[in-house]
């Protein structure tokens, strides 16, 4: 997986498709009501940033299961995208690229 467009060491044989991978999360009432204390105070609040970044490896992890299942061996031009669902939800997208890689002939 890389946000290029090919891998070092690999050409692109053939591309298979769009792939995604979407998670959409929400802290438990406990979580916001401490995460809203803190905010409070200002700086960074660090129930927020660590569901976040669950979220990301979780939607790369379903990313790459879908590539897998479309017979890719790669993605590449791997991004992200979030958004806020509500006041208390956040969706989280990693997508890319499937490819079919194969070794470079040196």
């Amino acid at each position: 997986m890389t946000t290029t467009e090919g891998v070092a060491g690999h050409r692109v044989e053939r591309a298979i498709g769009q792939v995604y991978g979407v998670v959409v999360r929400s802290r438990g009432l406990g979580g916001n009501i401490v995460a809203m204390l803190r905010s409070l105070g200002g700086g960074e609040i660090h129930e927020y940033t660590r569901m976040l970044e669950d979220a990301r490896r979780q939607a790369i992890d379903r990313m790459v299961q879908n590539a897998t299942a479309m017979g890719a061996t790669g993605v590449v031009m791997m991004r992200f995208d979030s958004s806020e669902l509500g006041q208390t939800m956040a969706e989280v997208v990693a997508y890319g690229t499937a490819v079919v890689l194969a070794a470079e002939e040196a």
